[in-house]
């Protein structure tokens, strides 16, 4: 059975898994979710959110959740190094980091820019403070990747897939800057086929 991964037109956390599954070779179907959501959609993810993949008898949300999940049951795969402790670790920890870090703070802003009544609760105090925290996260990417192509080793793992992802979200909605480093990095993943394909099956 076909792997089917449900997303937003724009939805940028559906692209990683499109990316990962391009990597992996994996076969898979896009499926379009409408917003605000149909009542079929929430029939099959009560919560509403995006990503959401169904693949046979297993049906499960959050990005990177899913991330894994197809990595361990359709590898093994150098997305996830697990023949090396240190960088399986790595990749683990800077996966999480994606979402529950940077990608949640991110949220955050995305809720206080887009749903702020006024221009005072779009720029409060816990606005700036979080604000100040996602520039903390992504020094923390910059110092992280240093000079090398990858954050962990030397090829693409999954801790790539899901940072790009986040700080992908962080500049296209809310308008923010890379540092020159990481934005020949994004430059440089956003150049791979695999990426490519994954973009232009976002955009069908």
């Amino acid at each position: 059975m076909t792997i089917k991964i449900w997303n937003f037109p724009r939805g940028a956390r559906g692209v990683r898994l499109f990316w990962q599954c391009e990597e992996m070779g994996l076969a898979y179907q896009a499926e379009a979710v409408s917003f605000p959501v149909s009542d079929a959609y929430a029939k099959l993810n009560p919560i509403g959110n995006v990503p959401f993949l169904q693949d046979g008898e297993v049906a499960i949300n959050e990005s990177v959740a899913i991330m894994f999940y197809l990595a361990e049951r359709y590898g093994p795969t150098p997305l996830l190094p697990k023949d090396d402790p240190v960088a399986l670790a790595r990749v683990l920890q800077l996966t999480v980091f994606s979402e529950a870090s940077l990608g949640a703070f991110v949220n955050t802003l995305l809720m206080a820019k887009f749903g702020g009544a006024t221009e005072a609760d779009k720029q409060n105090w816990s606005v700036r403070a979080q604000d100040s925290r996602v520039d903390q996260f992504v020094d923390y990417v910059v110092k992280t990747l240093g000079d090398r192509p990858y954050l962990v080793g030397s090829s693409l793992t999954l801790a790539d897939i899901a940072i790009s992802t986040s700080l992908g979200v962080w500049v296209g909605a809310l308008g923010r800057v890379l540092p020159p480093s990481l934005a020949a990095y994004q430059e440089r993943l956003h150049a791979l086929p695999t990426y490519q394909r994954a973009r232009d099956k976002q955009q069908r």
